[in-house]
C-alpha cells in the first residue's frame, strides 16, 4: 500500500489517497457500491480469560465499569492501527486511507420501544489503553441518557433534514451524495456520522440478541461493520484435545472486500483473537506493536 508523506492532489479532507495495483483499481469501477462487494465473517471468540481481566480491572476503578463491549473497541482500535488496509475505503473509484482511527457506535437512550438512539464516535490515539477508552465510553453514554431527545450534533441535523418538504429533502439529499462522491462533504455533515468512521459496531449482546450479519452502507467512507453478541458458555475443544466449557461472545463483522484480500482480513481478525486471550495488551498504548507473531 503506497503513501507518500507529501499531500496528493487526490487526497480528501479525512484521508489520504493509496495507489493500488490495477485489479485493485479496476474493481473500484467495476463495483462502486460497497453494499455489492461485502464479505460476512462470523466467529465465536473465547472472552474466559478477558472475564478475569476485566473483573480485575473492574475492582480497581469502581467509579466506572469496563465492559466486553469496552475491550472490543479497544481491540479493533489496536488492530486499525496495526493493520492499516484495514482503515481504508473506496468512494468515488478510488481507495483512502483514513486519516484518523475511529469508531462509532449507537446508545439507547432507554432501553424502550420507541426510545430515541445517540450516535457517538471514538477517536482513538496513540497512547490509548483501555482504561482511557472505557473512562471516555461510559462518560459519554452516561451523558447521553441525561437526556431522552437528541440535544445537538449529528442527532439534531438528522431532525433537520427530517423536517424539509419531501421536494426540498430529497434534493438536499443527492446534493449531499454528489459531495460524498468527490469527497467535498462539509465539516458538519460528517463530523460525529457513523457512515463516516473507520468501523461501526453495535453491541446486541446489550439487548440479549445474538450477533447478526448487518450492511454496509454505499454512503459515507465507513468498510467495517462490528455486531457483538451475547456472553455465554460453550463447549469448545482446546489446543490439547480436551473439551472444556468456556464464556464466549459471537462476533458478526462485514466487510468491503475491494480494501483487501482474504488473506489479510483472516489475520487481523487473529490478532484481534490474540488481543483477547492476551488481554494485558489492552494496557499498552495502542500504537505499540502487539508482537503477534502472524505466521504462528
Amino acid at each position: 500500500m503506497a503513501r507518500s508523506g507529501k499531500r496528493n492532489p487526490k487526497d480528501r479532507r479525512d484521508a489520504k489517497f493509496v495507489k493500488q495495483p490495477g485489479l485493485q483499481t479496476v474493481m473500484a469501477a467495476l463495483w462502486p457500491r460497497r453494499t455489492d462487494c461485502e464479505v460476512f465473517l462470523q466467529d465465536v471468540i473465547d472472552v474466559t480469560d478477558l472475564m478475569s481481566y476485566i473483573e480485575k480491572k473492574n475492582e480497581e476503578h469502581p467509579d466506572y465499569k469496563t465492559t466486553v463491549f469496552h475491550c472490543v473497541v479497544a481491540a479493533i482500535a489496536r488492530m486499525l492501527k496495526e493493520r492499516p488496509k484495514m482503515n481504508c475505503f473506496v468512494q468515488g473509484y478510488r481507495h483512502y486511507e483514513h486519516n484518523d482511527i475511529t469508531l462509532s457506535f449507537v446508545a439507547k437512550r432507554r432501553f424502550a420501544d420507541g426510545a430515541e438512539e445517540a450516535l457517538m464516535v471514538l477517536k482513538a490515539e496513540d497512547d490509548d489503553t483501555i482504561d482511557t477508552i472505557s473512562k471516555r465510553i461510559y462518560g459519554d453514554v452516561r451523558e447521553a441518557r441525561k437526556s431522552e431527545h437528541a440535544t445537538g450534533g449529528v442527532d439534531e441535523l438528522l431532525d433537520q433534514f427530517a423536517a424539509l418538504p419531501r421536494p426540498i429533502m430529497a434534493a438536499a439529499i443527492k446534493g449531499v451524495r454528489i459531495m460524498d462522491f468527490w469527497g467535498i462533504n462539509p465539516d458538519f455533515l460528517t463530523e460525529g456520522d457513523p457512515n463516516y468512521t473507520s468501523v461501526l459496531l453495535s453491541n446486541l449482546g446489550s439487548i440479549r440478541c445474538k450477533s447478526v450479519y448487518h450492511h454496509l452502507s454505499n454512503y459515507g467512507t465507513c468498510s467495517i461493520m462490528v455486531t457483538l453478541g451475547t456472553i455465554h458458555k460453550e463447549e469448545m475443544l482446546m489446543e490439547d484435545g480436551t473439551k472444556e466449557i468456556r464464556t464466549v461472545v459471537d462476533l458478526g463483522v462485514t466487510l468491503d472486500e475491494r480494501i483487501a484480500d482474504g488473506f489479510y482480513f483472516a489475520r487481523s481478525l487473529k490478532l484481534v483473537k490474540h488481543i483477547f486471550e492476551h488481554p494485558e495488551l489492552l494496557d499498552q498504548p495502542i500504537g505499540e506493536p502487539s508482537g503477534f507473531q502472524y505466521d504462528a
